[in-house]
């Protein structure tokens, strides 16, 4: 197995969508990229913490690649938003990907520039490829909360 980090938003609906996908076997959701230990949700959501809402996706690369992981992330918010998807405004919202080693962030660099040559946004992609540091697991009431509220997706 191999774990994947990544933030694009609120993270109930980045989580509903890597569940979604044959070859990973478990999704948390959590915070990371910032500087303060042990945080809470209240503490990521004032803005003075550093971190981002993100997944922590374990996978099978035998069912699965990083790259097909990629693939998911880019198509599921917008990279062009910095510190922000949809209503969502914050530091803690913003689009990163968390690498663990050197062969993902060679993956992530060549994905967000493969991206950038298709000419799909007009704007420019700010999402960040930075190494992972420590992912602190979100409070259980967060853990597939989609899924608990018989929600299929985030809308506002």
């Amino acid at each position: 197995m191999q774990v994947a980090t990544f933030a694009a938003g609120c993270f109930w609906g980045v989580e509903a969508a890597f569940r979604e996908v044959d070859g990973v076997t478990s999704v948390r959701v959590g915070y990371t990229g910032g500087f303060f230990n042990n945080p809470t949700y209240r503490d990521v959501c004032s803005g003075t913490t550093g971190h981002a809402e993100a997944v922590e996706v374990t996978y099978d690369p035998a069912r699965v690649s990083y790259d097909a992981l990629l693939d998911l992330f880019w198509e599921i918010h917008n990279p062009t938003t910095l510190n922000r998807q949809g209503p969502d405004i914050g530091e803690q919202y913003r689009s990163a990907i968390f690498f663990h080693n050197p062969a993902q962030e060679s993956a992530a660099r060549a994905s967000k520039e493969s991206l950038r040559e298709s000419g799909k946004y007009a704007r420019e992609i700010v999402t960040e490829i930075t190494p992972a540091s420590r992912f602190w697991e979100a409070e259980e009431y967060h853990q597939r909360y989609l899924e608990k509220k018989g929600l299929a997706h985030c809308r506002v």
